[in-house]
């Protein structure tokens, strides 16, 4: 059995399913995998502006799985958004890497200079980096990994904020310095994986089970769930990370205006049995603090005057 991995064309995609790839072949005796690259809209040209459509990385991978061209499309999950094609389901989530943003340039969010230059396409990392420091310039930056790692010098930066699993993947884990999370609450499922392949497909499926960490699957469940009953899109700041602790899944969460001006962090503990539903309450939580204010004039801000 030989199975097609889909997969985006850049470095880190590349790295991730390559990854995957080799822990099938491990996990399945007889089985054999190749890698499928697929161009997404968004590595089409510039992408649109910050907070455009998230499913520009992953649709025409979606759409190769309807179609039959591939068995298994392999993504960050952060890209990936909270409602599904039909047809679609997400087999199996991989151990979690490192789930922290992490600052390349400077030591530390402290050490930047007053007034410095930050680089990040990242509403929820701009956000975080203005409510912390609004002193700070923020520049929006885009490209892969290394050619934000490239435009660090070239571009008159003093820093720019990358996320630490991205850096580690690349082996590129000592140009940057992880940021604690009590300052920055990193995305919805980053440092994740998410394998997607077609329901009733159980050949690929039972495969992909070799992979799956229940921990993993646990945290991705309840930041995805958080982010579905917020209706949060690109253009709403949404930081959500659960870990486990003891037995019990904790999550924090943050939801603010781009600018920083105003935001609303909590954390809820709870059974990881539960995740889904734990999602669900901390999404309740925030909604009652403000968070839906907030939501919408980050929407409203995005569609401009």
């Amino acid at each position: 059995m030989t199975l097609r991995l889909g997969t985006r064309g850049s470095a880190l995609a590349l790295a991730q399913a390559g990854m995957v790839r080799d822990a099938l072949v491990a996990a399945n005796p007889g089985l054999s995998a190749e890698l499928v690259q697929i161009k997404t809209s968004g590595d089409e040209g510039q992408p649109g502006a910050a907070g455009d459509d998230k499913a520009r990385f992953v649709k025409e991978i979606e759409q190769a799985l309807l179609d039959d061209r591939i068995d298994l499309g392999v993504h960050s999950a952060k890209d990936v958004p909270g409602e599904l094609p039909d047809g679609l389901a997400i087999v199996a989530v991989p151990a979690r890497a490192d789930a922290r943003d992490s600052i390349c340039g400077a030591a530390s969010l402290e050490a930047l200079p007053a007034g410095g230059r930050v680089g990040t396409t990242s509403l929820r990392r701009r956000a975080q980096l203005l409510a912390l420091r609004p002193d700070l310039e923020v520049v929006d930056l885009r490209g892969n990994v290394d050619t934000r790692l490239a435009r660090l010098a070239s571009d008159d930066l003093d820093a720019l904020l990358l996320a630490a699993a991205g850096l580690e993947r690349l082996g590129r884990s000592a140009e940057g310095t992880p940021v604690p999370l009590a300052a920055m609450t990193p995305a919805p499922g980053q440092g994740c994986l998410a394998l997607e392949a077609r329901t009733g497909d159980s050949d690929t499926a039972g495969a992909a089970a070799a992979l799956i960490d229940q921990d993993a699957l646990a945290a991705l469940t309840a930041e995805r769930a958080l982010v579905s009953a917020l209706s949060a899109t690109c253009n709403t700041p949404v930081g959500a990370l659960a870990q486990l602790e003891g037995g019990d899944l904790v999550i924090t969460a943050f939801v603010g205006l781009p600018d920083g001006s105003t935001w609303i962090r909590d954390e809820i503990s709870g059974r990881a049995a539960a995740a889904g539903e734990l999602g669900r309450q901390a999404a309740a939580r925030l909604l009652a603090a403000g968070a839906g204010d907030i939501l919408a004039e980050a929407e409203r801000l995005a569609e401009g005057p």
